[in-house]
């Protein structure tokens, strides 16, 4: 997408250090949610769902059982933008 730049390395980690409980895989950052049910854990998908289309970024996205996984990347930019930054802020923003 133009005009959004893939962030730099100490631009990652500051940001990861407003959103303690993500971690970065390359060029990716990740989160693991437990929710209390499997049913819990579904819904909570769907609300991820709404806001990544509000965004129009969508995060890869796995279910197990009562866990889920998030994995926020750029794949058009082959990397970590501050869309995904803010997408992961959102999402913590809803689990709460």
């Amino acid at each position: 997408m133009a005009g959004v730049p893939r962030l730099s390395d100490a631009d990652i980690e500051t940001a990861l250090g407003g959103l303690p409980e993500w971690t970065r895989d390359g060029d990716a950052i990740v989160r693991s949610y437990e929710r209390p049910t499997f049913a819990d854990a579904v819904a909570f998908v769907v609300r991820i769902g709404f806001l990544a289309e509000k965004a129009d970024h969508h995060p890869d996205l796995d279910i197990r059982w009562r866990t889920v996984k998030v994995l926020l990347t750029s794949h058009d930019l082959g990397g970590i933008t501050e869309r995904d930054i803010a997408l992961a802020r959102a999402i913590d923003g809803v689990a709460r």
